[in-house]
């Protein structure tokens, strides 16, 4: 996040948030399909992205995703996730979707805060959002099928964009996934202008 905050700081540009579930949740069976050697070498390549960059890491506690270690298999229930998304949802259609991912990924993954699923934790991040937190907890509550739905529309609209995993950008028409992409993303911007 907090290259994106500075790529959007020099190039003017405004980010509109859509957020989709992580790719555990979305497609079934989704780690007993990939290279074992996959999920390992993303941890250690995630460690020493931030490191780089000097941001703090470390993986959140508890894993927003439930799964099984050992077999990979991701639980049916996964109310951490989803209650997280529909948050990032309600944030982005109230215009404060950055805002709202910037602080709910910092408290999440910066290792400053363990149990971050507990208490007044995700609601602070609402609430440095500029959002009511407990009108959006009382709303994704309510109507958790609507937000969900709102998640499938978002994940289609991803497809529709030509890829599948996160972080993505679409500026015209045209995607840029990943972290690395992000300076290519900045010289297209001010290439067009």
């Amino acid at each position: 996040m907090p290259q994106i905050e500075a790529m959007l700081e020099r190039t003017g540009a405004a980010a509109r948030m859509r957020i989709v579930r992580p790719i555990a949740v979305r497609i079934p069976g989704f780690f007993q399909k990939v290279n074992p050697l996959w999920p390992p070498y993303l941890a250690r390549d995630c460690k020493r992205i931030a490191e780089m960059h000097g941001t703090p890491y470390r993986w959140p506690k508890p894993d927003p995703i439930i799964q099984d270690r050992e077999t990979r298999e991701v639980a049916p229930d996964q109310p951490y996730i989803y209650r997280v998304s529909r948050m990032g949802v309600a944030a982005a259609e109230a215009g404060k979707g950055f805002e709202f991912v910037r602080k709910a990924s910092h408290m999440m993954w910066s290792g400053d805060v363990d149990d971050w699923h507990d208490g007044d934790n995700l609601a602070s991040c609402l609430l440095a959002a500029d959002l009511d937190a407990a009108a959006v907890e009382k709303d994704i509550a309510e109507n958790a099928e609507a937000y969900d739905a709102k998640l499938e529309a978002n994940e289609q609209a991803q497809t529709d964009a030509g890829h599948w995993g996160v972080p993505l950008f679409v500026y015209d028409e045209e995607p840029f996934f990943g972290q690395d992409r992000i300076d290519l993303l900045e010289w297209r911007i001010n290439q067009r202008g």
